[in-house]
This record gives C-alpha cells, structure tokens and sequence, in this order.
C-alpha cells in the first residue's frame, strides 16, 4: 500500500490570525521521482512571521500561497530516497519544504542544502539558518553597525530579534536595548543574552523609555514590529540614526492596526535613513555568515532557544504564537 503524504494546505484566505478554517489537513500520493531529485522525510518546520503574509492574495516578493496548496515554509528533514548525485539517503537537509511530511529535493533547483554532520537540525533552522542570516546580514550590511551605537531591537525576545542583540553586543555597540512583552522575556534579555537593557511593552511607555534609557538618540533601530512601537523609535533618533525594516508584525493579521508611522518627518529633521530587505538577496553570502556564527556559537558568545511544537496538525496555532507572543525562542515544528 502506497505511503500517504499528510499536507497542511490553504483552505481559506484569513482575514485576521489563521483559525481553524483557514487551513485543511490532507493526504496525497508521494510523488515518483524523476533524476535528480529526492524524497525527504520532514522532520522539522521552520515558522516565521512571513508565512502569514504568503496567505494573503497580496503582492510581495513571493506569490501568495494558493487556495488548495500547501503552505510554504522552511524546514528539513532526512533523505529516504534518491536518484540524484546531489542528494544521498541518509542526508540531513534543509530548504522550502512546506507543511507536509514529505517533500521533494530537486538538484537542478538547488532549494535544499545538506547540513554538516555535528550540527543539529534546530540549530541549522534557527542561528544557522534564516533566522540567523536575517539577524547578521539585516544589522551588520543594512544597518552598518559601528562600533559605540546604541542599538534598539524590537521582537527582542523572538528569535530574530534575540540573535540581532547579542550580534550587537559581540560587534562592539556600546549600548543595546531590547523590547519584548512580559517581565520574564525583559528578565531573559538582560540575564541570559546580555543586552544592557530592556523595556516591556505591555506595562511601560515606550516612547518614554526610550528617550530615558538612549538620551542621545537611538543610532540604529531593528525592527520586527512595525506600527506603534517604529513610531515610538523613530520619534528618539539620534541624528543620522538608521532604521532597519526586517519585519511589520504587528499589522500582518490586521493591516488597519498598524498604519503608516505618523513620526516618520524624524528622518527628515534628524538625517535618518530607514531601508527594508529581504534575506532571500544575500544567499550567495549565507556560508560566510554561516561559518562566522557557527565561530560564535562554539565559544559560547551567541545563545539560542527554541520553541517546540509537536505535530504537523498543530503548525497553525505554532504560527499564531508568534502575533501573541507565546513563544520564546524561535518556533518550529516537529512534525512527528
């Protein structure tokens, strides 16, 4: 009896967070693979803010996820079969595998990448992966991190936001400021991942805090929010200040929640600059990154943690986790 693949697929487009009828599970035959591509066994999801944006039938820098598709995400998981020279069973891979248990690696795509033996599949979706390249390339190319700067994270305690602080302090800023949600996360931040301060959204004016704890201005803001918390920043710049534009959480269930910033004249009196990007236009630079936090790593100078999700069906509610702050650390699923 032939093995049935077990897919999350679009059922309906949401209009607020992804409920119950926004996605459907189904079964589908494995596909019979052609040279040089492999069938792998899923292991693990990657989620990220962004796959709630692909639900959307909105432009972006990817076409949106079809009604009836499975939706896209990152993840990994081991070879079982091959008829590729690329791709040998028993490989441990990463890449678009989309919420299913199986997925197909195909060489003349190159979408997938093996992982090193030694390095552990949630480390490579998290530090090692795109979390960890959005963090580095995001701070260190976009946002030209100078030694002395006081950094600003928003998404402080998420899994980006957490690796862009300590990138910060490892590089030499002389002040990083991270914003999260809860005691405990603002508690961790300082404890455990060394940024210098932090402010709690929930309970403390943020405005406020900011011009108390940067009283010369903020140098360079990253931020994952968008919305109140970026008008916020861009009202304590420092002149010259950047603002990095990584991420807009907290419009992406609901765009009227989160409208343009009414601050943005700061860049103007100040000098500033707020530029966005997408990680997906450094890949040819990933293993130079790669190999210098994997550096990081060893010596124990960068931390990481990972939320756990167990089982495919329950990938729409680890999505969710990210708009209500239910995770700490980066959110993957393990898919059985």
């Amino acid at each position: 009896m032939p093995t049935p693949n077990r897919q999350v697929v679009l059922a309906v487009r949401p209009t607020a967070a992804v409920d119950a009828k926004t996605c459907a599970v189904v079964e589908s035959e494995l596909p019979d693979l052609i040279d040089g591509q492999a069938l792998v066994k899923v292991s693990h999801l990657s989620i990220d803010p962004t796959i709630r944006t692909w639900m959307d039938d909105a432009p972006g820098y990817l076409p949106p996820i079809g009604i009836g598709e499975v939706i896209r995400s990152g993840g990994g998981g081991v070879v079982v079969e091959s008829r590729s020279d690329r791709y040998r069973v028993g490989d441990v891979v990463t890449g678009m595998v989309g919420w299913q248990e199986y997925a197909v690696a195909d060489e003349a795509m190159g979408a997938m990448a093996k992982i090193p033996e030694g390095i552990d599949l949630a480390v490579a979706l998290n530090v090692l992966g795109i979390t960890g390249m959005t963090a580095y390339f995001g701070l260190l190319e976009v946002g030209r991190l100078t030694e002395g700067d006081v950094v600003v994270v928003s998404g402080a305690a998420g899994a980006t936001g957490s690796s862009v602080g300590q990138i910060a302090k490892i590089k030499g800023a002389g002040r990083v400021v991270g914003i999260a949600g809860g005691p405990a996360k603002c508690a961790q931040l300082i404890d455990e991942l060394g940024f210098d301060e932090a402010i709690d959204y929930h309970s403390e004016n943020v405005s406020r805090r900011l011009h108390e704890l940067c009283p010369k201005g903020i140098d360079l803001f990253f931020d994952n929010v968008g919305g109140k918390i970026l008008d916020a920043a861009l009202a304590n710049l420092a002149m010259r200040g950047r603002v990095v534009l990584c991420g807009a959480i907290a419009g992406y269930n609901d765009r009227s929640a989160a409208p343009g910033p009414a601050n943005y004249t700061s860049l103007i009196i100040r000098r500033g600059s707020m530029e966005g990007f997408i990680i997906l236009d450094y890949l040819a630079r990933w293993p130079e990154a790669q190999a210098v936090m994997a550096g990081w790593l060893a010596d124990g100078r960068l931390h990481h943690a990972e939320h756990i999700v167990d089982g495919l069906e329950h990938a729409p509610e680890a999505l969710n986790l990210l708009f209500t702050g239910g995770n700490t650390g980066k959110v993957l699923v393990r898919v059985s």
